[in-house]
């Protein structure tokens, strides 16, 4: 979470930000404690929500996404962000809830996305996880639907360990070796040396919304 913000939050701290899917709330807690105020978050599981308000977690509301986003003011938010949401989204439902996203999102804001990876080599094991997954996504795949949108400027990160003592250390360097396995993999089998190549279970998405519209 804190990396998260870290790296692809607005640097205003001042920047409305909406977090749909929030759960019990930990990204706002997190996003809070870095300084930004003014983040709300809305989540479609009642329990989830009690979750939230128990921990402390000010500025949740229960709502269906559906129709809670419709209901937002156009240009109204700077980021939105959508962890573990959209692979729950039939293709025709995700179609209207990407346009939905893009008409609230302020020119110059970003919409920040977490998925399962549909070109992952283990892409079963987060596709099929729960049942109410219905999609899963490929580099390809999201840029396509973002682009397609009136979103830009999409970039895509991997779901790295991240280093944070002895264990986790390990855990990065083992990473960092498998991974090159499979880039040596892929390159045998297609001849395809793209370094940009994502192979965790699941995928960052981070895309803008032209200031220039």
């Amino acid at each position: 979470m804190k990396r998260l913000i870290r790296r692809h939050f607005l640097a205003d701290r001042n920047a409305a930000i909406l977090d749909l899917g929030c759960g019990h709330g930990a990204l706002i807690y997190f996003a809070r404690l870095a300084g930004y105020q003014n983040i709300r978050g809305v989540d479609g599981s009642s329990e989830q929500i009690a979750s939230a308000k128990k921990l402390g977690i000010e500025g949740v509301e229960e709502a269906d996404l559906m129709v809670f986003l419709p209901e937002q003011r156009s240009e109204s938010v700077d980021i939105v962000i959508t962890i573990d949401v959209v692979e729950h989204f039939t293709r025709e439902e995700l179609l209207g809830f990407v346009d939905q996203i893009y008409r609230v999102v302020k020119p110059g804001g970003r919409w920040i996305i977490n998925m399962p990876n549909g070109g992952s080599p283990f892409c079963g094991r987060s596709r099929y996880f729960d049942l109410t997954h219905e999609l899963a996504f490929t580099r390809n795949s999201i840029s396509q639907l973002l682009l397609s949108s009136g979103f830009s400027n999409i970039r895509c990160f991997e779901d790295a360990p991240v280093p944070h003592g002895v264990k986790s250390a390990i855990r990065f360097v083992l990473w960092k070796v498998i991974r090159s396995i499979l880039r040596f993999y892929i390159a045998v089998e297609t001849g395809d040396i793209n370094s940009g190549v994502i192979f965790s279970q699941n995928f960052l998405v981070v895309a803008e919304k032209s200031e220039y519209q």
